[in-house]
């Protein structure tokens, strides 16, 4: 082989790539494996396979590398045409203090990330939409105290990254069937929320919280084809 031709090790190191990553969600895959969701911050939404991570003989388990939306340092193979990929190393950018440790916090994260998951598209990377999900789960990992709030707030401003952001909570309402909507007691604290600014607390009871995340999810089901259900609205409804 010449010095100018590319070998196979030449062909396999250009596809490897350092990035960020955000868990979105895994399922186990035979014996000791999973198939991981990714988000990642150059590449978009990444399918990997991750195999021994659940083996009992291995001397560390890595599995809390793959809670939803754990925040990662990543070496991939980034295949084109490849449907799943590998990852070559992983490193936790962030160790969460808070999020496994609370269990409102993990579902209300299982929530966000089962959301994310269906707004994003393969291949499509966003760098400030990255930025947005990463600073504000920190933050959120952070916060000892007032964080009920949340999850709605996380739906509200994730609209301004999805091409179909109110420019006033009024502007909630138009679509079919939510006409009336402001009508509703709700209404005002979803209005007080979409205009607070200042990290100011909003009181609200669970009953409200549940009311307006279903009229948020509607909010969503309407603009984005496919969205669906969000199968984890449940658990957190008994969670308020």
């Amino acid at each position: 082989m010449d010095g100018n031709s590319i070998g196979p090790y030449s062909t396999i190191k250009q596809m490897i790539f350092k990035t960020q990553g955000i868990v979105l969600n895994y399922l186990k895959f035979r014996e000791s494996s999973i198939i991981v969701k990714i988000y990642t911050k150059d590449f978009g939404l990444k399918t990997f396979i991750v195999n021994s991570v659940r083996s009992r003989r291995a001397k560390t388990s890595k599995i809390a590398y793959y809670q939803p939306l754990t925040l990662l340092d990543l070496v991939i193979y980034n295949r084109p045409n490849r449907d799943i990929n590998r990852i070559s190393e992983a490193r936790i950018t962030y160790p969460f203090v808070s999020i496994p440790f609370e269990h409102k916090k993990t579902l209300m994260v299982i929530f966000i990330a089962e959301v994310i998951t269906k707004l994003l598209k393969e291949e499509e990377s966003d760098a400030p939409l990255f930025h947005f999900i990463q600073e504000n789960i920190t933050r959120f990992d952070k916060q000892v105290s007032q964080f009920e709030n949340f999850h709605i707030k996380f739906l509200i401003q994730f609209t301004n990254y999805l091409g179909f952001a109110p420019q006033r909570a009024v502007d909630f309402c138009n679509f079919p069937g939510s006409e009336n909507v402001k009508e509703e007691p709700f209404f005002a604290v979803l209005s007080d929320l979409f205009h607070q600014n200042n990290g100011k607390y909003i009181q609200t009871s669970g009953h409200i919280r549940s009311q307006i995340l279903e009229f948020l999810i509607r909010f969503y089901q309407f603009h984005v084809a496919g969205f669906g259900e969000i199968k984890s609205f449940q658990i957190i409804k008994e969670l308020h």
